[in-house]
């Protein structure tokens, strides 16, 4: 028997990755707060497929290319093991804050490890976004 697919959660910190981790798995076993850098490790976690079946989620810490905390170098790497594990990975975007510099350096990360990336915006749904769409 063949395993799940693998579905890997990235994005820059306080994107809502281990919301939407929360909401496919129909759990709360990834943290959720206001303050960046809460998620460190990987979280594994099942989801359903429509029509049957199921998916391996993993919420990632958030990504950063470049930054002097002492953690950002373990939390990219736990991030690096998920992606090469997966068999797709979710860029999560923040609808509310628009692309910022660096959602394009993860961007130009994830494009040179040649996995399938799908981009998804989050917080679309915030009155703040339908005020600047206007």
């Amino acid at each position: 028997m063949s395993r799940p697919p693998v579905v890997v959660v990235v994005g820059r910190p306080n994107v809502g990755k281990s919301t939407l981790f929360n909401r496919l798995t129909r759990s709360r076993r990834a943290l959720v707060h206001d303050l960046p850098g809460v998620t460190r490790d990987r979280i594994f976690g099942e989801a359903e497929r429509p029509g049957g079946g199921s998916v391996i989620v993993i919420d990632t810490g958030g990504l950063l290319m470049a930054d002097e905390d002492v953690f950002v170098p373990l939390i990219r790497g736990q991030a690096e093991s998920a992606i090469r594990d997966g068999d797709v990975v979710i860029f999560l975007l923040d609808g509310v804050a628009g692309p910022i510099p660096e959602d394009i350096e993860i961007a130009g990360y994830l494009r040179g490890l040649g996995v399938p990336v799908v981009p998804v915006v989050n917080k679309s749904d915030r009155k703040e976004v339908d005020l600047q769409a206007h």
